[in-house]
């Protein structure tokens, strides 16, 4: 249901112009030159089912710069958490969840910044109705941020006509082109009310094909010394990953269960980096239908080169304090929401997940889109390996050779450019690359928005 009223989820436009989701007492901001809004939006009346979303305007030229859409995937792994305030936001969450600090490689340099908790259950994000829990999957997902995305405008009209892009990472991989088909397709019978100026996307270390994914996977485990040739022989003469019965073969699943038992004593999500060892959070994967946790060990922690294993634990602190909580309209009184950075619940019920969102990929490049993927070369959960499989099953037509990209006078990963996609890596960064690697993210980003190809030499 698209709602059309000034009163959406309880926001109001007001006739003034004052929007009173503007956040003005944020705990622990830095001083900015920018305005930043966050409350809900109701996607669905009947139920109560209403999304949590932060939004920043750019730090320049807010007027010209396109609307971006940032979705972290799970599923049931917030934006908010891991985009906005580890990755991609202007605030970064600091140790312990004491304040936050500016982030110089904001992506709001480049575009008004939209991130979205979905769907309910995720973050703030919430539903009246308990059974809305026990349906969710990726075509609710879908259907229910179409929903926001048009009840969002009604709030911020001004925005409606801007370009309009979706990114995000990791399970959003799946996230993102649903959301860019459903869209795109409803472009084609919505009114010009109703119009979303949809451009393109673009996705980091997205799961994208399971068979693809998996294969990519164990081979990348292999390949990188995580687990023995035996391991990997077992999977290769015993895990047929196309087939819907995979995990009915015991030597197949003993066999990947011995990779994540490895990837334990490791960070699987970034392998050359340290784990965060006392960590109470519970990472996500999909392992067959299954869940991959990660065990709890109650050592001190380890900082490694400018990066904080432990982000996960800070950020739980930080959004389940009542400041800040109140200061993001979260809540009215005195009676919290229980923040998580990811809802296991929402992981283990998952109802319904596209094996390949390749077809969509197809006919959103046949319709001109603009699509761009990219790598961090040192993931093991959704490794460079798995992507590569899943773009060289499209059979796209090369444009130019393999080489490498540039940024300050550094190889920061390779690119490899195809008819209607571009695909890069970024060296040396794990899972959630603008974590890693924060002014080639930037810049990466940069190149995707203009169109422009990333530099081909030293500079």
């Amino acid at each position: 249901m698209i709602i059309d009223a000034q009163c959406v989820g309880g926001e109001k436009t007001l006739k003034s112009g004052k929007n009173p989701n503007l956040v003005t007492h944020l705990p622990g901001q830095p001083k900015v030159g920018f305005n930043h809004y966050s409350g809900y939006v109701t996607v669905n009346e009947e139920n109560g089912r209403a999304l949590f979303y932060w939004f920043f305007e750019a730090a320049t030229f807010k007027e010209k710069r396109p609307l971006v859409l940032w979705l972290n995937g799970g599923p049931g792994c917030s934006s908010v958490g891991y985009g906005a305030t580890q990755e991609i936001g202007p605030f970064l969450v600091n140790e312990n969840g004491a304040g936050l600090s500016f982030n110089k490689y904001s992506w709001n340099k480049e575009a008004n910044l939209l991130f979205l908790e979905s769907p309910v259950g995720v973050g703030f994000s919430y539903s009246n109705k308990s059974s809305d829990y026990k349906i969710l999957g990726d075509n609710i997902t879908a259907e229910d941020s179409y929903v926001f995305l048009q009840n969002w405008f009604a709030i911020y009209p001004q925005y409606r006509t801007h370009e309009f892009y979706i990114t995000g990472e990791s399970y959003a991989g799946k996230y993102v082109p649903e959301l860019a088909e459903l869209m795109y397709d409803k472009n084609k019978i919505s009114s010009k009310s109703h119009y979303i100026n949809l451009k393109g996307f673009m996705v980091g270390n997205p799961e994208t094909h399971d068979a693809h994914d998996w294969r990519g996977q164990m081979d990348y485990a292999w390949s990188h010394a995580v687990v023995s040739d035996e391991t990997h022989k077992i999977i290769t003469e015993n895990c047929d990953f196309d087939s819907d019965n995979k995990w009915d073969n015991q030597n197949c699943t003993n066999a990947v269960d011995e990779v994540f038992a490895q990837y334990d004593e490791i960070d699987m999500y970034s392998l050359y980096t340290p784990k965060c060892i006392h960590s109470n959070t519970t990472k996500h994967a999909r392992h067959g239908g299954d869940q991959f946790k990660y065990t709890s060990n109650k050592m001190m922690r380890r900082i490694y080169d400018g990066y904080d294993p432990c982000l996960d634990d800070y950020a739980a602190v930080y959004y389940n304090r009542y400041d800040v909580q109140k200061a993001l309209h979260v809540i009215n009184g005195s009676h919290l929401r229980n923040w998580s950075i990811c809802n296991n619940d929402i992981f283990n019920e998952w109802t319904e997940s596209r094996a390949s969102v390749l077809p969509a990929y197809i006919k959103l490049m046949e319709g001109g889109l603009r699509i761009w993927v990219y790598s961090g070369d040192t993931d093991g959960r959704v490794p460079v390996l798995s992507t590569r499989y899943s773009l060289n099953a499209l059979q796209l037509p090369k444009i130019g050779p393999w080489r490498p990209w540039y940024h300050r006078g550094q190889a920061s990963g390779w690119i490899q450019e195809y008819e209607g996609l571009t695909f890069a890596t970024f060296r040396g960064a794990g899972h959630a690359v603008p974590l890693f690697k924060r002014g080639e993210a930037l810049a990466f980003f940069s190149s995707f928005l203009s169109g422009t190809a990333l530099p081909n030499q030293r500079q």
